[in-house]
């Protein structure tokens, strides 16, 4: 069969829809790269603040500080200690029956 008409006019309009999805998909890509790098700027500023504040603060109240650290760490100790698996303990009359 040859080629007609019609058929190279579905071939440009397929063509042309590839192009406009590239080009929509270029833009889109270019849109969300820009969003990505104003929220990593916006995440290291945060940070830096953060810093800031828990360096000032640690400086002007030492003992509030080392009591939150403190309270952190006993509450991280005691979900660790509640994750851990205790052991089973069999008494001489379970091992007995077996």
């Amino acid at each position: 069969m040859e080629p007609t008409d019609a058929d190279d006019a579905v071939q440009q309009a397929a063509g042309d829809v590839q192009q406009a999805a590239g080009n929509l998909l270029s833009a889109a890509e270019a849109k969300a790269t820009a969003t990505a790098n104003e929220l990593g700027d916006r995440a290291q500023q945060l940070y830096a603040d953060f810093v800031k504040v828990v360096r000032e603060s640690t400086l002007d109240k030492p003992f509030s500080a080392l009591a939150v650290a403190a309270g952190v760490g006993f509450i991280l100790g005691a979900l660790h200690a509640s994750n851990r698996s205790r052991p089973v303990y069999l008494r001489d009359d379970d091992r007995t029956r077996d």
